[in-house]
């Protein structure tokens, strides 16, 4: 079963979050605080990310995650699926795919124009998984700046 997280999901959520983090599937872990402030915007609003837990016999087995931006290349907003957990023993059972097909009706409800994710490559399990459900891969190489915690000027830095 797949429901909308919920604020007594709190624990499960912050031990499942923490082990997709410690996982192969990303490139490296996130501050405890990272998934603390996720969960208290994920109560705050559904502005800008919701999330679902996934449960089998009455216990979270995992969770997914979804942000939402918008794309003048995709010509509207844009749901994307920034994590998809499952305890390895409830993997291949279709609830990967029960997700994915939850998440492209709730794109369809709300006029998104593009469902997008992102895989690291040596994930060809979950790669296999989502190019059967239709996912094509864009050929970008993205990247990223954070915000420095030193600056606390309040000044905004110089970059040129």
């Amino acid at each position: 079963m797949i429901r909308k997280i919920e604020h007594k999901d709190r624990d499960a959520f912050l031990f499942l979050s923490e082990m997709f983090y410690s996982s192969s599937a990303v490139l490296h872990p996130v501050p405890r605080q990272n998934h603390e402030d996720t969960f208290t915007e994920l109560m705050r609003s559904n502005e800008y990310a919701e999330a679902w837990i996934i449960e089998a016999e009455g216990n979270a087995v995992g969770y997914g995650l979804v942000a939402k931006t918008y794309s003048r290349e995709a010509g509207g907003m844009v749901l994307w699926i920034e994590e998809l957990f499952l305890l390895e023993n409830y993997r291949s059972l279709g609830f990967g795919k029960e997700f994915f097909a939850m998440a492209e009706r709730y794109a369809f409800k709300h006029g998104f124009a593009r469902i997008r994710l992102e895989v690291e490559p040596e994930n060809t399990r979950a790669m296999a998984l989502y190019e059967r459900l239709g996912f094509k891969p864009l050929d970008y190489r993205q990247m990223y700046k954070n915000r420095d915690p030193l600056n606390t000027s309040g000044e905004a830095p110089c970059i040129y």
